[in-house]
């Protein structure tokens, strides 16, 4: 987490001209947590260039891991442990990683009595506990009362502010649950959830949650967003979780018309290279298995929608899932026959399709001249959109509140006439890896492969979902 000042919910907030009053948590030393590949990257590329020879292996390693412990010792022990006493509740409530569990339970004192003392390890240099230091500059800290609050106690205390004309949040955008499948691909391991799922501690070991269990903690978020004073309640699906390139689909897909590929593994594999006995991978039935208990979350979500519309409550659906399959490079744009009757594909903005290369969903290329060759949606975890990526979430977001009534104003305060349309130009100037992502990240990515032997790169940066 770095630029929270271009999230999804940032941009909405400065297409609504609110962006200057818009409450939402920073991260700024040394590229945010828990560790950012684009400024690891650029540092090596700076000063090795885009390859390495033999000689330079050694000390691109010895760069990487002072630059590591850098990023350890500011957030553990410099300027980056201490949080602010905040005197408000931030509009933005996400914290990375958090599944349903920890969105109803977690508070700040909870995050910060599992952060304790850190330890200054040498040798796995990755910031401890870096989910709860992220937390406490989410949560609100400024009373005993407040730092016992949930996320959604916290936005019910929103919901009661009053200012001199409205109580009461606008609009409420919930989505929560991708963190309770997306696991299976950032650790390569299918481990569905045991009854013991309500257990913070216990339910660590789990990736994919059964539908039922999701289900029975989807019922708790619904009656906690009924307690929130908001006018208007945005719901989203959760995305099927083989389309981000952080993992990669091996060979060809198991037959015609299929949606899968036999084995899903890290997107640095090669066909040729690949050995499920030494690769760890997922099988293409197993993400079949997972695609179908999502579609179950995603029925649940749509059927809380349905029941609160019947009930005379504004609720909405935002489905994206389908946005994001309809974006799905291998899965589906490049494979017509593997395309189901309901299948378009996505129209992109126009200063997105003008774009050379078009933005797709492969994991992100560079030319190796400062150009981009491939990808542009999803950023080098291999999981989290890129900033224009944000933009078109925040775009369907944006024709929803439209929908709903919500007025667009300009930062004068004069009335945006419809169709509001994100700056997506703006966007694109901001976004560093669609406009000049690092040389060193190349088509063959031996780059990442080496990062990932040298210094288990994947299992640190991704550890935001361990």
């Amino acid at each position: 987490m770095f630029n929270t000042d271009i999230s999804y919910p940032a941009i909405i907030a400065y297409e609504l001209g609110w962006l200057d009053k818009f409450r939402y948590p920073r991260y700024p030393g040394y590229g945010g947590l828990p560790l950012n590949m684009e400024l690891l990257l650029r540092e090596l590329a700076d000063r090795f260039g885009a390859e390495l020879n033999l000689f330079e292996v050694p000390l691109a390693l010895f760069a990487a891991r002072s630059w590591m412990g850098k990023l350890e010792d500011y957030y553990e022990r410099g300027d980056g442990s201490h949080v602010a006493k905040t005197s408000g509740y931030n509009h933005a409530l996400a914290v990375y990683g958090w599944d349903l569990r920890d969105a109803l339970q977690k508070t700040y004192d909870a995050c910060a009595a599992r952060i304790g003392s850190p330890r200054d390890d040498r040798i796995h240099q990755i910031v401890q506990n870096h989910n709860d230091r992220a937390a406490l500059s989410v949560y609100p800290n400024g009373s005993d009362d407040d730092r016992k609050l949930t996320l959604f106690q916290t936005a019910a205390k929103l919901g009661d502010e009053k200012d001199d004309s409205e109580c009461g949040i606008e609009t409420l955008i919930v989505f929560l649950g991708a963190n309770n499948a997306l696991k299976c691909v950032t650790q390569l391991r299918v481990g569905w959830s045991g009854d013991d799922y309500r257990d913070l501690g216990k339910k660590e070991q789990y990736t994919v949650w059964q539908p039922s269990h999701f289900a029975a903690e989807f019922a708790e978020i619904v009656e906690e967003i009924k307690k929130i004073h908001a006018r208007h309640v945005v719901l989203c699906t959760v995305p099927h979780v083989t389309i981000p390139p952080i993992s990669r689909g091996i060979g060809t897909k198991i037959q015609p018309g299929s949606r899968y590929f036999p084995h899903y593994t890290r997107p640095w594999v090669r066909d040729a290279d690949f050995d499920p006995r030494k690769d760890k991978s997922i099988t293409g039935p197993e993400a079949f298995a997972v695609d179908v208990a999502i579609d179950m979350f995603n029925q649940t979500i749509e059927d809380a929608v349905r029941a609160a519309r019947k009930g005379n409550r504004d609720w909405y659906l935002l489905d994206a899932a389908g946005l994001l399959d309809r974006m799905a490079s291998r899965r589906f744009i490049t494979d017509p026959n593997a395309r189901p009757d309901w299948w378009t594909p996505y129209p992109l903005p126009p200063a997105l399709r003008a774009l050379q290369p078009v933005v797709d969903s492969r994991y992100l290329a560079s030319d190796g001249h400062g150009g981009r060759a491939a990808g542009g949606l999803f950023s080098l975890d291999g999981v989290h959109p890129t900033t224009v990526a944000y933009g078109i979430l925040a775009q369907e977001t944006i024709n929803i509140l439209r929908l709903a009534g919500v007025p667009f104003t300009t930062p004068t305060g004069a009335a945006r006439p419809d169709p509001v349309n994100v700056d997506f130009d703006r966007l694109i100037r901001l976004d560093t890896l669609v406009q000049r992502p690092p040389d060193n990240v190349t088509l063959t990515l031996d780059i990442l492969s080496w990062a990932d032997e040298k210094l288990d790169w994947a299992k640190r940066a991704l550890t935001f979902l361990s």
